[in-house]
């Protein structure tokens, strides 16, 4: 299905354990990040990695014990406004890779965070250079 999609970084939501047992599954790409859920019925839901304004690590006790973490992303994306990656191994690679991957896509495109703050239901670039 998406086998000519390259994959920076992909991972599944971790259970009890840190095992990873769950239908949640965490892909990203240079441009995007996918979380697909579901067994038998799937969803996938899409972010675009320049609508990324905001990252948060948390590691509660219980999942520092097992070696996992969650991302929190606050977004300007309408429909997926926060989010969380939840229980994933690497947490702070992963939180600093997404980081530096939302810069490059923002200098890209040329989108400052100011364009998010507009309250424009659309995508603006900013072509004054």
């Amino acid at each position: 299905m998406d086998k000519n999609i390259e994959y920076v970084w992909k991972d599944r939501k971790r259970t009890i354990f840190g095992l990873p047992l769950s239908f949640t599954v965490y892909k990203l790409t240079k441009e995007k990040l996918l979380i697909e859920t579901g067994f038998l019925s799937k969803s996938e839901e899409e972010v675009r990695l320049y609508r990324i304004m905001d990252l948060t690590l948390k590691r509660p006790f219980w999942q520092r014990l097992f070696g996992v973490g969650t991302i929190h992303c606050c977004t300007a994306d309408k429909s997926t406004p926060e989010f969380d990656i939840l229980k994933i191994k690497k947490p702070s690679q992963v939180k600093n890779m997404l980081s530096d991957m939302v810069e490059q896509q923002r200098d890209e495109k040329r989108i400052s965070a100011r364009e998010f703050m507009d309250g424009d239901d659309f995508d603006t670039h900013d072509d004054t250079n």
